[in-house]
């Protein structure tokens, strides 16, 4: 059974930063997607930041370009969210994910499938 296990988030005022991570287990990592998503009650899940493969393409959401870095150590099986500038809009629950899983209920960030996810971590910036 896959496990991703998100930490580091946490409550930060505007203007802060703050820095997720997300340690795998049970599966390899590496040449695989990799994906950040956010998620706020009554709203559909985000995605937020997308790692393809070995750091060859990195992809962000409008809302989140510039201020976010993503990326991924294939030897600790972690991935990263480095959040800077962070906006009361970005507060969520943020939840890793693994690209692949049950067909039925994925979420596609690009040309990556997602169903594999963590539990989250609630992030919350206050004004």
């Amino acid at each position: 059974q896959v496990q991703l296990v998100e930490s580091g988030g946490g409550s930060v005022q505007a203007g802060g930063s703050l820095r997720l991570s997300c340690e795998v287990s049970r599966a390899p990592i590496g040449g695989r997607c990799m994906a950040w998503f956010r998620q706020t009650p009554g709203k559909e899940r985000e995605a937020v930041a997308r790692i393809l493969g070995d750091e060859i393409s990195v992809m962000y959401s409008d809302s989140v370009q510039g201020r976010f870095t993503i990326s991924k150590d294939n030897t600790e099986k972690s991935l990263y969210l480095q959040m800077d500038s962070l906006k009361p809009e970005d507060s969520a629950m943020y939840y890793c994910a693994l690209a692949g899983g049950p067909q039925d209920g994925s979420i596609y960030f690009g040309s990556c499938r997602f169903n594999y996810w963590g539990q989250g971590t609630q992030v919350t910036v206050s004004s």
